[in-house]
Parts: structure tokens; sequence; C-alpha cells
């Protein structure tokens, strides 16, 4: 088999292109394919496939996969058709996308090394530079975004997490592990976008939406989606997360008065505190029990956050509402500052509440993501570029069908 064969079989190149010559330069170490069509064949508009007359045509130039260590690469005078609806365009190739230096196979390896691996690292391994790795990620994603079916979700998840040092941040929507959609900023607007690309059939469809305490969430869920005052959760794992903040800060403020007086028993308890008993095995922590049955204020703390974990299985809502009633009304008459902060920030979303325990939802999912976007933006070194860290979001969580498909010539 001739090497032009061999080339247009791996590039999987048929009529009108043809393989003219493959050149090998030892000393440049690299193999060079140059690539024709045959004279007289009628291209057609890349926008409307009508058969339009020729313009001009000009060099184009794309790296391929390497040959035997050699880099390879692909040279072809691509023609340029005059359309009478849509004007002058240049044709599609089947091997490159159009507006890339890159064939359709070399995106692909950069794809799957990107998926293990961070963009400075494969930029190293495949000699190439940061921005150019980011190109390619970032068309996999607009690809993919364009592939994605039209979205029909059913139990939300929205939550923030940062994207630099200080209030900057960006808004997450999930459903399951997914991520669907990813704004910067964390106002109405942020969201807003989300529920505006949603069909009213989808918007219908929704079964839950689970938010933490952030007005701009609910109120914009409020806004856009249908019966959302039977939809909004305010979940178990959000809660969880307030009862613990709470209790921390009572074990703090205890711990340095009994430091004061030279007593050191809350010190480096701060864990099993935090820990909820029914996910462990106690056993092993019979000297922290003993403690939690003394008279100390973080005791009573724990005792509610214990409390509060036990009343998401109610399947009365009657029964479960009481419960909850009778929760908030103890740490309102806890005389311990941040309990009763919390009770009169939980006694307004009640209701939201009961939802999550009607729904039987959890943002675990949404706040396991969050970890995850924080460890892509911990691997990449951080993004001075917010745009950048929303398509890398993207790449990983989205789910997406991103890799090149060879097109038809």
């Amino acid at each position: 088999m001739q090497d032009t064969q061999l080339y247009a079989q791996i590039l999987g190149i048929s009529s009108p292109w043809h393989v003219d010559t493959v050149d090998l330069n030892f000393l440049a170490h690299r193999v060079t394919v140059t690539i024709n069509f045959t004279e007289g064949f009628e291209f057609t508009c890349p926008v409307c496939q009508k058969v339009s007359p020729r313009y001009d045509k000009r060099q184009r130039r794309w790296r391929h996969l390497d040959t035997c260590q050699f880099e390879t690469i692909i040279e072809a005078d691509v023609p340029r058709v005059t359309c009478t609806e849509h004007g002058t365009h240049q044709v599609a190739v089947s091997w490159a996308q159009k507006g890339s230096r890159f064939t359709l196979m070399f995106e692909s390896l950069v794809i799957r090394w990107l998926h293990e691996a961070t963009i400075a690292a494969v930029a190293e391994q495949m000699g190439l530079d940061w921005d150019t790795v980011h190109g390619i990620q970032r068309r996999a994603v607009e690809r993919g975004l364009a592939r994605r079916e039209s979205l029909s979700p059913k139990d939300i998840m929205i939550d923030e997490t940062s994207a630099k040092k200080g209030h900057n941040y960006l808004t997450v929507v999930s459903e399951g592990p997914r991520v669907l959609y990813v704004s910067e900023n964390r106002d109405m607007e942020s969201i807003d976008g989300f529920w505006v690309n949603l069909t009213d059939e989808a918007l219908e469809g929704i079964r839950s939406v689970s938010v933490d305490l952030w007005k701009a969430f609910s109120s914009s869920t409020l806004a856009h989606v249908p019966d959302a005052e039977n939809k909004l959760c305010l979940d178990r794992f959000h809660v969880a997360g307030y009862f613990g903040k709470a209790l921390d800060r009572v074990r703090k403020s205890e711990h340095r008065r009994l430091m004061a007086d030279g007593i050191d028993s809350l010190k480096g308890t701060k864990y099993s505190w935090l820990r909820t008993s029914a996910n462990i095995d106690n056993r092993t922590r019979k000297s922290f029990l003993e403690i939690t049955r003394s008279s100390l204020k973080t005791a009573r703390a724990w005792a509610m956050k214990e409390t509060a974990h036990l009343l998401w299985d109610y399947v009365y809502m009657g029964v479960a509402e009481r419960e909850w009633k009778r929760l908030l009304s103890w740490m309102k008459r806890s005389r311990l500052a941040p309990m009763i902060q919390l009770s009169d920030s939980l006694k307004k979303h009640l209701w939201m509440i009961l939802n999550a325990v009607r729904l039987k939802v959890s943002s675990g999912c949404a706040e396991g993501n969050n970890s995850r976007i924080q460890k892509i933006k911990k691997m990449a070194c951080g993004f001075r570029n917010t745009e950048n860290f929303k398509y890398a979001v993207y790449f990983h969580l989205g789910k997406l069908d991103m890799m090149p498909r060879i097109l038809p010539t």
C-alpha cells in the first residue's frame, strides 16, 4: 500500500478529496500530508447545502496525530464558495472542525487527556501552549451543549460555589451528579438565565427545587416555576450545615470561658460534636458521650442538632410540622444566641423544610459537585478568567457528548 493511500484511509478521506503527497522531513522531525480536491467538483454552501460556484481557495494547515513520534501536519487548499443567499463561505472538510487548527482525531486525543489531567499538563505532554489546549476544551464544551437535548429536569439543586478569593461565586444548577447550568455571580439574574431556557412544559414538570437560604435563588424560582410554593425545598443537607455552624459557635464561646477558668473539657472535641451519632459507631466515643450528658451549653446545642436529624423521615405531614415546631420552640427558649438566631431563620422557612420532608429530596449531590468543582479549581491553581472556569465545570461535570465526529465529504 502506498503512503498516500495509507493516509487517505487513516484520515477517512474520500471523493472529491485525495492525498497528493506525503513528505517526510527527518531534520524537522515532521511528516507533511498534502490533500487536494478534484478540479471541476461542484461544492455546496456549508449553510444551506446548495451547490454554489467556487470563489477562490486558501491554504489551510492542521496538526494531526503523530506518526511514529513524527509531528504530522495536514495541508490543503480549501475552496470558498459564493452562495446567492448566504454569501462567501469556506467549504467544510471532513477531517477538521471549522476554525480549528487541529484534525478531529487530534482533538479527540486531547479531550481524552483532559479528562485525566490539567490543561497545563496536557499542554506540556502534547507540545502545545495553554491557550491552544483551552481552545480545544472550549470547542468540546460548545459541541456538547449544542448536541444536548432539551432539558426536562425533575429534581433540581441550586447552589453557589467559590470562583475566586473574596466574594466571587458561580451559581451551579444540577440534577444528581450532572451539572445543567453554570453562571457567574449568585444574584437573581444568575439563575434567571436557566429558567428562561426551559420550555413551559419542562417548567411545569419540575418536581422539586432544593436551595439554601440565599434569597435570590428562592425568589427567582418563585418568579419562574409554576406552583413553586410546593416545590421549593430547604433540604436536610443544608439544614444540617446550619445546625453544625450554630453548634460550633456555642462550643467556641463556651470553650473560651472554660479555658479562662482553667478547664479544658472541650479541648479537641470540635469534630466529635459535628458528627451525627446516628451515622457512626458510638462505642468508640464513650468519653465524648459522657460530656453530652453534662450540663454544658454545648451539650444542649448538640441535643438540638441530633433531634433535628431525626425529623426528616416522617410520612404524616401534620406530625412532621408539629415536631419541627416543637424543636424550634425549644431552640428559641434555650438562651443560646446562635440557636435562637437559627430558630428564627428556620421558622420563616419552615414551609420549605416541610416540602423537603414531603418530597424526600436532598442536595447532597449538589454539595458533592461543589467539592469536585473546587478540586477542578485547585488542580488548575485557580482561574483568572471566570468564563474559563465555567467551561471546565461543564467539561468535567456536564456529562456532555463532546467527542468530534468525522463529517461526510
